[in-house]
């Protein structure tokens, strides 16, 4: 079974200018990325598949604390029927999905009251601040590798941490190194040619660039 849920994220940055000077024409308010690298580490454990970008952002405010889940960045959003209720898994109406984890959600807690019961959600994507698709290439051709769909219900998007602990506006650079932890990356890609697109968001709710890696195989980028 895949472990795909472990995140980890180390952070390199840069803070070019003070809050009282104005950034570089070249720094952008909406954030710019580009693509650094890709490496793969197999240890004993989970293996990791690592991706690195560097950004620019003339405000710096970029991440997301743990703390950071009152709208819009909280993580659910709750489907409700024409009455105003929660729309709960035994009295689900026909056009809701079967149980799985991204549209169901057991015993959440709504306005502060833990419900006990299974509700119907809805994943809001603004919870997260980097987003990953993958792509795999079968007959020559790219096709995207949905984490979403069965049997892995799951997702690669995740968040970094803020680059500055302050609500100061400052120019920041750096490089996002995001390493994806799973048991299952070579029983899964094995010799496959894969690509990875990356994105990431401001607080602002602006989404940078997409970058996509080079079209790799797992050995290609073992880490030696």
């Amino acid at each position: 079974m895949m472990s795909v849920k472990n995140f980890t994220y180390n952070l390199l940055f840069l803070i070019l200018l003070g809050s009282c000077i104005s950034p570089p024409d070249n720094f952008p308010s909406v954030p710019e990325v580009a693509f650094k690298g890709m490496e793969f580490v197999s240890t004993n454990s989970s293996d990791s598949l690592i991706v690195s970008i560097t950004f620019k952002d003339a405000e710096g405010d970029l991440g997301l604390n743990a703390t950071d889940v009152d709208p819009p960045f909280n993580a659910l959003e709750f489907k409700r029927d024409n009455t105003g209720a929660l729309i709960l898994y035994g009295k689900r109406p026909s056009e809701a999905p079967q149980f799985n984890p991204i549209d169901w959600a057991v015993n959440p807690t709504v306005n502060n009251i833990v419900v006990r019961d299974t509700v119907w959600v809805e994943q809001n994507q603004n919870h997260n601040n980097i987003f990953v698709k993958f792509f795999i290439k079968r007959n020559g051709v790219f096709s995207e590798f949905r984490w979403e769909n069965p049997p892995f219900y799951t997702t690669f998007n995740g968040r970094f941490p803020r680059i500055l602990n302050n609500n100061n506006t400052q120019a920041v650079e750096g490089t996002i190194r995001y390493s994806m932890l799973s048991f299952g990356w070579q029983s899964l890609f094995r010799n496959d040619t894969i690509r990875i697109d990356v994105q990431i968001q401001d607080r602002a709710l602006n989404k940078s660039n997409i970058v996509s890696s080079p079209e790799v195989t797992l050995s290609q980028i073992s880490r030696r």
